[in-house]
């Protein structure tokens, strides 16, 4: 099971870096980094899967006799705050992103003929 995981969240993080490598669009280069923004996350959890393991939560004495069973709740406490990260960089990336169109007319990071011109001068 564990290695499904690792498979698909490698995967995730190689096809997002083409997709990162080889795009101009700025709004498909984003989109490549939140795919591997979310390889990166599932490799987390990934590793903090345990096979039969419990949710970590303490209900009851017997509960606390069985703490070797359950799962460690650190990778899913920080995928959870990467994700919060990932949107709140995300939002900002776009409103960057809609400044530049803005000011260049496109979203391609391509220079133009002028404006080669004027970083030559």
């Amino acid at each position: 099971m564990l290695s499904i995981f690792l498979i698909s969240s490698t995967s995730l993080i190689f096809i997002g870096l083409f997709g990162v490598l080889t795009r101009k669009n700025i709004v498909k280069i984003l989109l490549s980094l939140n795919i591997i923004e979310t390889g990166i996350n599932l490799l987390l959890v990934a590793f903090g899967y345990k096979e039969g393991g419990q949710v970590p939560i303490l209900t009851s004495s017997d509960s606390i006799n069985q703490l070797i069973n359950m799962v460690d709740p650190v990778p899913q406490a920080l995928v959870l705050t990467s994700i919060v990260i990932g949107l709140g960089t995300t939002a900002f990336a776009l409103g960057l992103t809609i400044r530049y169109y803005k000011t260049h007319g496109t979203v391609c990071i391509d220079t133009s003929d002028e404006e080669e011109v004027s970083l030559n001068e």
